[in-house]
């Protein structure tokens, strides 16, 4: 199933989110509208708010308020890729110019925080106390994990370990709270709740694992980012990881530089090791494993259309090329 065919089963919930995220975005700053429009309709497969539609529908859920949480999921993943961009130094995503390089840091990093506290706004007229603790707990979690990542880059020594703890808390952690959210608004039981959780926990982690092969072996005009970008930045992400551990003393001498100082000097060299070494090899593995892991915890949820565009959702987080 083609991703176009799963967003297909929630086709006028996906139309509905688009309308109360233009009603949201809304300020009477002119600024905000316009750098809020700028990154919200840049693009983007939108894969957290379809799985929040998709995790309620599969459990049954015949409200509206699902649509508002998957615009909540829109609007906090939005103000981080704003911050991110601002604090990786990125110049382009999604094909197109980032924020930051258009409108500047300061101005970037503002409307990251417009759009964190409309989310919160959002999340109280949902009534739910749950949901207002999945979610901030979620976004704190999101906050760590970018510090982590501050903290590993430029750093060699990085474990295995310390990088599953990132990318857990930076990208799993929201992809969690959607999934669980959809099963809260339901009102499904506990262990249908908790079996979203893992799911969305580990698709995100997936989605993560598949992010940072691409990275060094996409088509740029497809990724839409510079290839090498983490590289550039000195994230030590686990292709290099396994590559450092596996190389020959000149190999890891290449890579442990790269890491320590950042810049694309020596991409081509450095992306033919860590291919040879088994780097973007041993990721993918890793992240099919999780991808699996995903579609093993759905088994609690009763069979329907949106609980087979879940399983399918699990297997494009592993085979999509952008």
């Amino acid at each position: 199933m083609t991703i176009e065919k799963i967003r297909g089963l929630v086709t006028a919930d996906l139309a509905a989110v688009d309308r109360v995220v233009k009603e949201r975005l809304r300020s009477p700053v002119a600024l905000v509208d316009q750098v809020a429009s700028y990154i919200i309709h840049s693009g983007g497969k939108r894969l957290r708010p379809l799985l929040v539609l998709l995790a309620a529908r599969a459990c049954g859920h015949d409200g509206a308020r699902h649509v508002e949480a998957a615009a909540i999921i829109e609007f906090i993943h939005t103000a981080t890729l704003l911050h991110d961009d601002v604090v990786d130094g990125s110049s382009m995503r999604r094909g197109q110019e980032t924020a930051n390089e258009v409108f500047g840091n300061a101005t970037s990093v503002l409307v990251g925080d417009f759009l964190y506290s409309r989310a919160f706004q959002m999340m109280v007229t949902l009534d739910r106390m749950p949901i207002m603790n999945i979610l901030a707990d979620a976004t704190n979690a999101i906050a760590e994990g970018e510090v982590l990542q501050l903290m590993t880059a430029h750093d060699p020594t990085t474990t295995e370990e310390r990088y599953f703890d990132v990318i857990h808390r930076k990208t799993a952690r929201l992809f969690e709270a959607g999934a669980q959210i959809g099963a809260v608004l339901s009102d499904a039981p506990p262990q249908v709740e908790r079996a979203l959780a893992h799911y969305g926990r580990h698709i995100g982690t997936a989605f993560q694992l598949v992010d940072d092969t691409l990275d060094y072996e996409a088509d740029e005009a497809a990724l839409g980012k510079h290839l090498g970008d983490d590289l550039a930045e000195g994230k030590p992400t686990l292709p290099l990881i396994h590559a450092l551990q596996h190389g020959n003393e000149h190999q890891r001498s290449l890579i442990r530089d790269a890491i320590e100082h950042g810049g694309l000097d020596r991409l081509d060299e450095i992306t033919r090791a860590v291919a040879s070494l088994g780097g973007l090899a041993y990721t993918a593995r890793r992240a099919l494993s999780e991808a699996e892991q995903a579609l093993a915890a759905l088994s609690p949820l009763p069979d329907s259309e949106f609980k087979e565009g879940l399983s399918e959702l699990a297997k494009f987080a592993v085979a999509r090329k952008n």
